[in-house]
């Protein structure tokens, strides 16, 4: 028991080496950020006022709602800001007991689950998250005024921006299966009706059952499905004529 301990112990202090670094990580990018806090709201909020110009200002109605989403927002921008530190930290725990190819799969894995989700993140707060706020807006007028709350509002602006992004990794996911051989190459193309009435429901759910929203999160993602039904179809072949040879 002890010879054992002793043979895992670098192991353990190599990861909570890691593990401290990381925490450290957060903790100064999310005190950076609560400096930057004002900022950062103001960016956060132009989509709104741009979707409606008359709102000048948003409410909040207890006393610590204020002080408690600046919080959280800095700790959310904090995570994506040491994001790549932290998985820089994670790779350098994993790669010593990996061997060559093994090391190129992470790398390819990190790369575009990366990009992919960064591309959701993006295409939610610049594209999708202006259009849903000029539909939602558009119901004021003059026995409607509206009064948005602030941790409301930028709960709902974390909540679109990570369903976007998870969202985006579908064809990526959909390209490791075919090439793992989970599932053979066509079998996304002869289930895609399937596919299209799931992607509905969890557009659905991760907008919290917001129509505008699922509509503008389901679009693209029917055609990252089909991008996945031809990268796998393209890979399904490959991986068929190595199997010839």
């Amino acid at each position: 028991m002890i010879a054992a301990f002793e043979h895992f112990r670098p192991h353990h202090e190599e990861l909570r080496k890691r593990l401290v670094r990381s925490f450290l990580a957060i903790i100064s990018a999310t005190i950076v950020a609560y400096l930057l806090i004002d900022f950062i709201v103001a960016f956060t909020m132009q989509p709104l006022f741009s979707a409606y110009p008359e709102l000048e200002k948003l409410v909040y109605t207890k006393l610590t709602e204020a002080f408690i989403t600046y919080l959280k927002l800095s700790l959310l921008v904090g995570i994506l800001v040491s994001f790549p530190y932290i998985l820089y930290q994670a790779w350098m725990f994993i790669a010593p007991g990996l061997l060559d190819h093994e090391r190129q799969l992470v790398r390819l894995i990190v790369f575009w689950a990366t990009f992919l989700f960064a591309g959701g993140a993006v295409f939610a707060f610049f594209i999708a998250l202006p259009q849903m706020l000029t539909f939602f807006m558009s119901y004021a007028g003059p026995n409607l005024e509206p009064l948005p709350k602030l941790g409301k509002y930028l709960t709902f602006v974390a909540r679109m921006v990570l369903a976007f992004g998870i969202a985006f990794e579908i064809p990526f996911l959909m390209f490791m299966t075919s090439r793992t051989g989970l599932v053979s190459k066509h079998y996304f193309k002869k289930n895609r009706m399937y596919f299209y009435i799931a992607i509905v429901v969890l557009a659905f759910l991760l907008t919290a059952g917001e129509i505008t929203a699922t509509v503008l999160l389901a679009l693209p993602l029917f055609g990252l499905y089909e991008a996945g039904v031809i990268s796998a179809k393209v890979f399904g072949k490959e991986k068929e004529a190595d199997q010839e040879e």
